[in-house]
Order: structure tokens, then sequence, then C-alpha cells
């Protein structure tokens, strides 16, 4: 007995992420690395030194139109997926603790893994989405091209990239700070970033201005409530009250 033609048409219709995967990868034919994700949105990892290209073909390819750069935003993938939360006193379960499980454990990070940029595009005219990640290849000095020249939204995206993470954009026309002063010391969302931060200001009212000064706050470690110490979660304490409960409704 022969299937239906119907149900297996509607199995054989791609969707439109794999349409649009196909039209991607047919006008960049091996520049592109797609990244596996499970959350229905699609992502492809561009070398640093094609990324201008790249750009320059997700904009002006009639099936792809991406005119528009939504974010670009930056990633510290130090110690990602290896490391527990930095605590005084916790367990060994509980929600996310920002380390891979169930699985063989990511090695040691290699060189030129450590920050990304992450583009964001939308095609306006057609109603699609994209994901880009560019990996800079030095961890010392991160750096890659500027897209501005391709989207010029992109420039207070990358100069904040530059501020929290200390990405560099090759080519960008004014690479300044965006979220911190001009006398900030590092950049705040790096994952070797302290707490405390390493500098603080104050008014001087002496020299009648903010004066910077080194930071005075102790260093602490901050044991999050839900996996503190707590005489609720005691196994003793909660087979005694279970067991209790059960004396209690058998007797009556």
């Amino acid at each position: 007995m022969s299937a239906d033609p119907g149900i297996t048409a509607a199995v054989a219709t791609p969707t439109r992420l794999e349409t649009l995967a196909k039209a991607i990868t047919a006008a960049l034919p091996g520049k592109l690395t797609p990244v596996a994700n499970h959350v229905g949105e699609l992502t492809f990892e561009v070398p640093g030194n094609e990324l201008l290209a790249v750009a320059q073909v997700l904009r002006d390819a009639p099936d792809l139109k991406f005119e528009m750069c939504m974010d670009v935003c930056g990633v510290d993938y130090l110690a990602h997926g290896r490391d527990e939360w930095n605590t005084q006193s916790a367990t060994s379960s509980g929600f996310s603790r920002g380390v891979a499980r169930g699985g063989q454990r990511p090695g040691e990070l290699q060189p030129g893994r450590r920050f990304a940029a992450v583009y964001h595009l939308l095609s306006v005219s057609l109603n699609q989405r994209l994901r880009l990640r560019v990996f800079c290849p030095d961890d010392d000095q991160p750096m890659v091209d500027s897209v501005t020249g391709i989207w010029a939204g992109a420039n207070w995206f990358e100069r904040e990239a530059f501020d929290l993470f200390g990405i560099l954009f090759r080519g960008h026309p004014d690479l300044r700070r965006l979220l911190t002063d001009y006398g900030f010391i590092g950049h705040p969302f790096r994952k070797d970033f302290p707490l405390s931060g390493n500098v603080e200001v104050r008014y001087d009212p002496e020299r009648g201005r903010v004066v910077y000064q080194p930071v005075s706050i102790d260093p602490r470690v901050l044991v999050p409530k839900v996996i503190r110490h707590d005489n609720r979660y005691d196994p003793q304490l909660t087979n005694a009250a279970v067991h209790t409960t059960s004396i209690a409704k058998t007797d009556g």
C-alpha cells in the first residue's frame, strides 16, 4: 500500500530556517561553519579574515537582504563549562552552576577561542534573522574588523563590546568607551574582572572635583541563599517530620 502523497509532501517540505540555511550556504560556499543550537535559530561561525566579505554578501544578496545589524555583543569563554561557582559552601546539585554535566567536560581553552563578537542580523524585507559569531584570534589583544562600513548602526554596539569586553574593532571611526567613565580601568564583563573593581571614585572637597582611588571594599564571597546550609534541608529532620506525620495519620 503506497503512502499518502499529501503526507509525503508535508514531510519533505523544508522549513524556513532550512531554506535560509541553504541560501546562505549557496551564497557563501565554504566560508561559514554552522553552529548547533536548540532554540530554533540560525547561527553560523565565520573566520575573522572573512567577516567583511561575508557581511557584504549577506547584506546585498537578493535572497538574503540582511539590511540591519540589530546588535553586536561580546562573549568571554574563559572557563566556560568547566568552573563551578566560586562559593564558600555549595552543594553538588541545584540549578545551572555553569558546568557542563552529563558528558565529557570541556578541556583547556584553546588559543584564539576566548573572546568572540556575535552579530544579530535582520532582513526587514524578507522577515528573517541570522546570528554570526567571530572569534578573536589573539586572546591578549582581541580584535576583529569593524562592520560599521556595512551596517552603520553597529557603531555604538561595537563601542559597547569594546567597553565591556575589551574587544577592539579595526577600522571603527570612533572607538571610545560608551557605558563606563573615561578613567575606568579594565573591562567589567570579562570573566577575570574582580567583583569589586579596580578603582573607586569619590568627591574631594579640597580639590573640588571627583577623584579616583584604589578600591576600599573588602573582597568577599557571596553564597547564594538557594544553596546555603538550612535546617529545613537536613535529611534527619526532614525524615523525622515525615515519620511523625505518618504516625499521626495512622493513630487518627
